[in-house]
């Protein structure tokens, strides 16, 4: 069978930052430790005054082509993944392409364009459209674009607005890449849930706690789902296990399911059985709530374990390292961890080419997915040409008053004036609104 996957990434993240130990902690009268140590976040992105979903997803994806040396003959389909999707008819793929046409000498009037759903897990799954399509012989020998572009926003005052984040991840998928291939096996784990949802409002309506434990519930039923058809997962069988980082405070609990569920009935259990016990089984235990407590009781032994802290230093803590300093972008957040991952093994100058990364993807609603990603041996060149910590470097650090004016611009309710932070260049932009109702927009040198 032919391999299938990711060739190259580009990454464009909002070109603003909000601080939040040192801005918005203060203003909210909380500990700063409660968004550094308690999530796991040290900052937001988030869009200018000129962008938006469009704009960010349209910059990763030209600077991708132009990376590439791509032309619009070389593009069989654009799919675009977001939950911040402004119209309910018009995908943004579309407006993307628009963007793109202004561009290039040529067209792409004969790709295949769409939109998908299914909140952050719709990334992976327009990936999975993408390697699917190219599998069937239908590319005819042109690759996919895949866009996953967000900004996350919430009501102000929400719990969840410490995590907000914008920006989009461009990838463009072929036959025999450079970066990683993708695994024909795949496991999921699907529900009908409402831990996260956006009923025809911008903002979401969120159950918290319920979120966290649906969020655990699908990933693990999604790692079983693997198992069936891929073989018994071990603690060190991956060289990283990038998540989906609505923040990363979430992954540590994840990661820690993940560690109890592959070390059951493995010499690992049996080597922490002195000191915590063996892992409590159903069987045991008369009824649920007394197993369930026992399961706690051993989950918070096993963290404090040095076999666990070694395991999640080198597996797990090395994919956040994006995550941290942009927030949740949603549908492109688990792609950001991959990013992460194999920066982390640049810098230790490791030979990554040939190992596995295990990736699990979620999506309120709710599913996960779980997919192995093989490393490639090209991985360390199209590295080198990704510079996301630069763009992280440069944005502009918003002011809690100015952050303020931001989130008013990007309320749909609200839409205020508001000048530009930063000034664009070699970039598109948001240009207003036609006649109607529609969005404009136009590359700026």
């Amino acid at each position: 069978m032919t391999a299938v996957g990711i060739d190259a990434v580009e990454i464009w993240t909002g070109k603003l930052a909000l601080d939040l130990a040192e801005t918005f902690a203060p203003r909210k009268g909380d500990d700063p430790e409660k968004y550094t140590k308690g999530l796991g976040l040290y900052e937001s992105s988030f869009p200018d005054a000129y962008e938006d979903i469009v704009t960010m997803g349209a910059n990763a994806a030209y600077r991708l082509m132009e990376r590439k040396d791509l032309e619009p003959e070389d593009v069989g389909r654009i799919d675009v993944a977001t939950e911040s999707a402004f119209d309910n008819s018009k995908p943004v793929s579309t407006y993307i392409a628009g963007c793109l046409e202004q561009v290039y000498d040529g067209d792409f009037h004969h790709a295949n364009k769409g939109e998908r759903k299914f909140a952050c897990i719709a990334g992976t799954q327009s990936l999975d459209d993408a390697c699917n399509w190219i599998r069937a012989g239908r590319n005819r020998g042109r690759g996919a674009l895949v866009i996953a572009s967000d900004t996350a926003l919430y009501a102000r005052g929400d719990a969840g607005e410490a995590t907000q984040g914008a920006g989009a991840v461009a990838m463009w998928v072929t036959e025999d890449p450079s970066l990683v291939t993708l695994s024909t096996e795949q496991g999921y784990g699907s529900a009908d849930e409402t831990d996260f949802l956006k009923p025809n409002q911008q903002f979401p309506s969120v159950d918290g706690k319920r979120s966290i434990q649906v969020y655990l519930a699908r990933m693990r039923e999604a790692l079983v789902d693997f198992e069936s058809v891929a073989g018994k997962v071990g603690p060190d069988d991956y060289a990283y296990a990038p998540f989906h980082t609505p923040y990363p405070g979430m992954v540590r609990k994840a990661a820690l399911l993940a560690y109890r569920h592959t070390i059951r009935d493995t010499d690992v259990e049996d080597d922490l059985a002195d000191e915590i016990g063996r892992q409590p089984r159903r069987e045991d235990y008369e009824d649920e709530e007394a197993f369930d407590d026992a399961i706690r009781d051993y989950m918070d032994d096993l963290k404090e374990q040095p076999e666990y802290r070694a395991w999640y230093d080198a597996h797990i803590e090395p994919t956040l390292a994006i995550s941290e300093h942009v927030g949740n972008w949603y549908t492109g957040s688990v792609h950001l961890a991959r990013m992460a991952a194999l920066y982390h093994a640049a810098e230790a100058d490791r030979d990554l080419a040939g190992e596995e990364l295990l990736v699990g993807s979620y999506g309120s609603g709710a599913q996960a997915e779980i997919h192995a990603e093989t490393v490639q041996d090209g991985w360390r060149e199209e590295l080198d040409d990704l510079a996301i910590f630069d763009r992280i470097d440069r944005r502009y650090d918003l002011t809690f008053e100015e952050y303020e004016q931001v989130h008013d611009r990007h309320n749909h309710e609200k839409q205020s004036e508001l000048e530009p932070f930063t000034t664009p260049e070699d970039e598109f932009v948001f240009d207003g609104w036609g006649p109607m109702n529609e969005r404009k927009y136009r590359y700026v040198e």
